[in-house]
């Protein structure tokens, strides 16, 4: 029974549910950045630098066969150099990394903000005196 009470005690920590709330939100972070370069950013690449080509239809058949585009080749069942797909999934991953560069920026900025060190007080008249009687002790 010691180690359920353990365990339980393991998984209620902070650090374990900042945890899983983090991959949650990672998990739905990750949806969004997709749609965006799968729907918005892509389709404006392909439209300006691809003359309308899908970015995604970029593939070699190994194969020697001839297929109009890549779900066509997918499903004969080609072997297929998808070079367009892993062009993508960069993209993915430089928008994320971006987002979270920027993300810690703005974190790192506020800790900085919130740990800058207090002017300190000004001293009262009884603090002053005691100052001042200290000082001419020392001397």
């Amino acid at each position: 029974m010691g180690m359920i009470k353990e365990f339980k005690e393991f998984a209620m920590k902070g650090n374990v549910v900042d945890l899983a709330v983090g991959v949650i939100i990672g998990g739905a972070f990750g949806k969004i950045v997709d749609s965006m370069v799968n729907d918005i950013i892509m389709p404006l690449v392909s439209k300006v630098l691809l003359r309308g080509i899908s970015f995604t239809d970029k593939f070699v058949s190994l194969d020697g066969n001839v297929y109009p585009t890549y779900a066509k080749a997918k499903e004969a069942g080609g072997a297929i150099f998808a070079y367009g797909n892993f062009v993508q999934i960069i993209v993915n991953f430089i928008i994320v990394a971006f987002v979270l560069f920027l993300f810690i920026k703005a974190m790192n900025h506020a800790r900085k903000k919130e740990a800058a060190p207090a002017a300190a007080p000004e001293p009262t008249t009884s603090e002053k005196l005691l100052m001042e009687i200290r000082d001419s002790l020392k001397k």
